[in-house]
């Protein structure tokens, strides 16, 4: 006969099972298998050769082509191969780090600088970001870097939150806002990480515009340094959350715009993604979009030295 100390052991077991299978991995959002490329630079803005880091099945990419994503990972980030006039520059903001036993997405906030002949004529300020979807290479301009990241994946599912360890640092000082063009300006307010997660129901009309309504919502950001939090979860809030005591302007719709997400249409052009409200929390999602961030102030904004770790990317429900 079973004692009642075993009875809870057992309940304990079956508990924690049935817990585990409530979460889900990203795929490959253990961070343990990179894809290394290196990408040799024109010689007029020096002819180094950059290694460029992307996540997905251990191994390596030519890197005098474009990337596109390997191996079924869903996973674009900051690590760009442009070619502007034939020229070759790169940047690199994600890395993989030491986490454990096993690697992290280590994201960086950094200045990028461009020397021809030795001169130092560009320096745009670039953060470390990790996305659900694809960076559209080669980056061909510096106008609006959102439009060269096509957001989001398909997806059908509700998860509760969105879980993943994390270890955030900020030196704090200056936040500044520098495009590689005019002069750098400073910016008020703190730098601070980023992790956003929307899921939306969307649809493309005659014209090829890419419209969603918002189904769920999760804004998060880290503004203290702190080490390693393992397994933190953070609440995917459904349907209209406007009137909500925990909204904040970082969670409102998204009408395009620089700042705005983008999505590849059914012509293959990446154009903005309208939402056009909030959708009634029972609706059926299409679409994930999951961003990581080292500064959270949009593009060429943010405070030199912030970085983000990330690990363990999970979606509960």
């Amino acid at each position: 006969m079973i004692s009642s100390k075993q009875l809870l052991v057992v309940c304990s077991i079956l508990s924690s099972v049935r817990l585990s299978a409530q979460e889900e991995l990203v795929k490959f959002g253990n961070f343990d298998s990179w894809i290394t490329r290196s990408v040799k630079e024109s010689v007029l803005v020096g002819g180094k050769t950059q290694t460029l880091y992307e996540v997905g099945p251990k191994g390596t990419f030519d890197g005098a082509h474009p990337y596109t994503n390997q191996g079924g990972s869903p996973w674009g980030n900051s690590n760009i191969y442009a070619k502007v006039a034939g020229v070759v520059k790169t940047n690199v903001s994600v890395y993989p780090d030491v986490h454990k036993e096993g690697q992290c997405a280590k994201l960086y906030t950094h200045l990028v600088t461009c020397k021809a002949i030795g001169v130092v004529n560009i320096s745009a300020l670039a953060s470390g970001s990790i996305f659900l979807g694809t960076m559209l290479e080669p980056i061909t301009g510096t106008s609006n870097p959102m439009s060269k990241m096509s957001m989001g994946i398909p997806f059908t599912k509700k998860p509760k939150a969105v879980k993943f360890d994390y270890k955030f640092n900020t030196p704090g000082g200056e936040r500044i806002r520098e495009t590689g063009f005019g002069k750098r300006q400073k910016v008020a307010g703190k730098d601070m990480g980023q992790v956003t997660c929307l899921l939306q129901k969307r649809w493309e009309d005659a014209d090829g515009t890419i419209h969603a309504l918002r189904i769920g919502t999760m804004c998060q950001r880290f503004s203290q340094n702190c080490e390693w939090k393992e397994g933190q979860s953070f609440t995917i809030h459904y349907g209209d959350i406007t009137h909500e005591s925990f909204y904040q302007e970082s969670m409102s719709l998204m009408s395009g715009g620089s700042n705005g997400f983008y999505a590849l249409n059914s012509k293959g052009k990446n154009v903005p993604i309208q939402e056009d409200g909030w959708a009634e929390p029972g609706e059926t999602p299409t679409h994930i979009i999951l961003k990581f961030d080292s500064s959270h102030g949009g593009a060429y904004v943010g405070t030199v030295g912030n970085t983000l770790w990330v690990d363990n990317v999970k979606l509960v429900y």
